[in-house]
């Protein structure tokens, strides 16, 4: 009985020693698909693709902080994306900051394929750009939406 208990006292203790995992942003992405559809090809008029300016989002510094107060405050208001207008609402998600970087790494990297690369989005990135806005609101996110931003991602 005595060596069940150390054996378990020796498990616990592993397991708040354990190193966290990283987010998985291809697993993270499955409560995006919900709207933007598996592929994020969204759904005309309803909910826009996510592969028409992700890619020069994702290289620019006003674009990277527009997708991280989308992704942590939510988006409200009209937007148009590939010629198509949208005027909805997305909520915001409740992601770590950790979490919040791999699933726009997977967004920039898989669903919208960004040729060239952006540069990987970490936590302190997100950390960073969320102290930031810390009060905005999903209304808030659609004023700092750069949509002029050339195909070169400047």
């Amino acid at each position: 009985m005595m060596w069940r208990a150390a054996g378990a006292a020796l498990l616990m203790g592993l397991a708040t020693t354990a190193p966290a995992r990283a987010a998985d942003g291809a697993a993270l992405f499955v409560r995006c698909a919900a709207c933007h559809l598996a592929t994020g090809a969204g759904v005309p008029g309803a909910h826009p693709q996510l592969g028409a300016q992700i890619p020069r989002y994702a290289r620019n510094p006003a674009g990277r902080e527009y997708m991280v107060t989308v992704v942590s405050h939510g988006l409200a208001g009209a937007v148009t994306v590939a010629e198509t207008s949208y005027n909805g609402f997305m909520p915001a998600q409740n992601l770590s900051d950790d979490e919040v970087a791999a699933v726009l790494n997977y967004v920039a990297s898989t669903i919208a394929a960004a040729k060239p690369q952006a540069k990987p989005f970490t936590a302190a990135e997100v950390a960073a750009i969320r102290a930031r806005h810390g009060n905005a609101m999903a209304q808030d996110s659609r004023s700092l939406r750069p949509d002029r931003l050339a195909e070169d991602g400047r």
